[in-house]
């Protein structure tokens, strides 16, 4: 039986968070009869909500979090376009906030996918988890365009990670192609650059999605810490000390020449992660509904792979739409490799 069906409750009965979310289950039968729609990467279709493109769920949930999701001060967001680098960022940002709990010889990370370490919240359903039960400062994740968040999270601190877009886009095809069900035709590489192009993907555009972000820690770098995933792998030490801070949980001298910053960066390095057992044969499950393969998280974790797919044409164009996109913004993107 669905939470919907579920809910159809006597007036007598029906509590005032039911005659909320039965307003939401209205509108968004209204939303999904009345937005552009056009086929989803992964789901059936997607819908131009507020300018980016989600899932029928993904939609529903938004409305469930502005109404529901209660935040506090100290929470810590972690946000990101798909494939951009969060599986390493969750890894680095949760080892670094929680080392004082585990040792690195038998470490939280050792017995599960970093994916565990966040609530995603994309993915929560009504009624929305009180998460109470979670140590301080909570750690959340999410997709969602920072001009999709409830205002409720403006007060917390987000931790942002973006990625060379033609990265970005072999990343996201390839982790789609394995989730997309097999009732669909398979998506070419073809397909997907065109729709990348267009910003047609789930939480895209993406250039709008990091721009979002961009502007959002100008204005308050205090709130926002913005980080490039070619950077992170260039420098993650330096990244990992930006982390500490900017979490109020900075590294003393002392931690610094016990080498704990490189014990950080050694535990949540692609090799070692992809290399768990926990990560070769676990499954993680988001909300009791979709179930990934841990592996599926670990691909290549290279800065440029990108040239072994597109061609030098396809590469230009995607270059001039970054350009394009974000002059005057401050923001470069697009790899010199």
């Amino acid at each position: 039986m669905s939470s919907f069906q579920s809910l159809q409750t006597t007036p007598e009965t029906e509590s005032e968070e039911d005659v909320e979310y039965n307003k939401i289950c209205e509108k968004h039968k209204q939303l999904i009869e009345s937005l552009p729609k056009v086929d989803g990467w992964w789901v059936q279709h997607m819908y131009n909500y507020h300018d980016f493109w989600l899932s029928s769920y993904i939609l529903k949930n938004n409305l469930l979090l502005h109404t529901f999701f209660k935040s506090q001060p100290t929470d810590i967001f972690l946000a990101s376009f798909m494939k951009t680098g969060t599986t390493w960022l969750k890894a680095l940002m949760f080892s670094t906030l929680n080392r004082h709990r585990y040792s690195f010889s038998d470490h939280y990370l050792h017995h599960h996918g970093p994916q565990s370490a966040f609530v995603l919240l994309d993915l929560e359903t009504y009624p929305i988890t009180d998460f109470t039960n979670l140590s301080h400062p909570r750690l959340f994740a999410t997709h969602l365009a920072h001009t999709l968040l409830p205002a409720c999270m403006s007060s917390c601190r987000f931790v942002y990670v973006c990625r060379d877009p033609k990265d970005v886009l072999i990343s996201k095809w390839h982790f789609m192609s394995k989730l997309r069900s097999k009732d669909q035709p398979p998506l070419s590489l073809d397909e997907a650059f065109e729709l990348f192009c267009l910003g047609v993907s789930e939480y895209g555009p993406f250039w709008e999605h990091v721009l979002s972000y961009w502007r959002v820690s100008l204005e308050f770098p205090d709130k926002i810490l913005f980080l490039k995933y070619e950077e992170m792998k260039k420098q993650p030490e330096v990244v990992v000390k930006k982390l500490a801070a900017f979490m109020e949980k900075p590294f003393t001298a002392e931690e610094e020449k016990k080498g704990v910053v490189g014990d950080i960066v050694k535990l949540c390095s692609f090799e070692n992660l992809s290399n768990l057992e926990v990560n070769k044969t676990g499954v993680e499950k988001f909300a009791n509904m979709v179930e990934v393969e841990n592996r599926d998280f670990f691909r290549k974790g290279e800065v440029g792979d990108w040239k072994n797919y597109l061609s030098e044409e396809m590469k230009e164009r995607i270059d001039r739409i970054t350009d394009e996109k974000l002059r005057g913004s401050g923001l470069i993107l697009t790899t010199t490799i």
